[in-house]
């Protein structure tokens, strides 16, 4: 990254978040369906993204630490959901195993063969590779992403 402008770092990173909010649409589209926490580490993505697309437009160094803020928030959500999935600790109980249980349904819902299908847990893992999850990668990658953007920072600031 030495020889990277900051306006480069910039497009690396903010292309890194849509990549992989298109990642996460394409497992969608095959068949993976999202939780509710998967969602919630969508939409840092899309906020770096943006992040990024703004500095391009106008240079300035807090949209490179909103970029930085943005996939930091997304790679925490995605180590808590790691830690949900691997029963480390509770989650969320609207799509946890501890649920609210038949209290929330319909007579409607209750008699529905449908419902089952839309209902995705956030504690249990529907994808692996090399022994993590979804979440784990979208963690990983994104603190990648944050060192990026603040690389990015660090040459705005060089270049002052």
């Amino acid at each position: 990254m030495a020889g990277l402008s900051s306006r480069t770092l910039a497009q690396i990173a903010a292309v890194g978040s849509a990549l992989l909010i298109l990642g996460a649409l394409v497992f969608e589209y095959l068949g993976y369906a999202p939780c509710k926490m998967c969602y919630w580490q969508r939409w840092p993505h899309y906020a770096a993204a943006l992040s990024g697309a703004l500095f391009m437009l106008v240079p300035l160094a807090a949209f490179l630490w909103l970029g930085a803020a943005s996939a930091a928030t997304t790679a925490a959500l995605g180590l808590y959901h790691s830690g949900v999935e691997q029963k480390w600790w509770p989650g969320p109980s609207s799509c946890s195993g501890g649920g609210p249980g038949l209290s929330g349904l319909s007579g409607d819902d209750l008699l529905s063969t449908e419902i089952t299908a839309r209902v995705v847990m956030c504690d249990e893992i529907s994808w692996q590779f090399l022994a993590l999850s979804m979440p784990t990668w979208n963690a990983i990658l994104s603190c990648a992403l944050v060192a990026v953007w603040v690389a990015a920072w660090l040459k705005a600031k060089q270049a002052l």
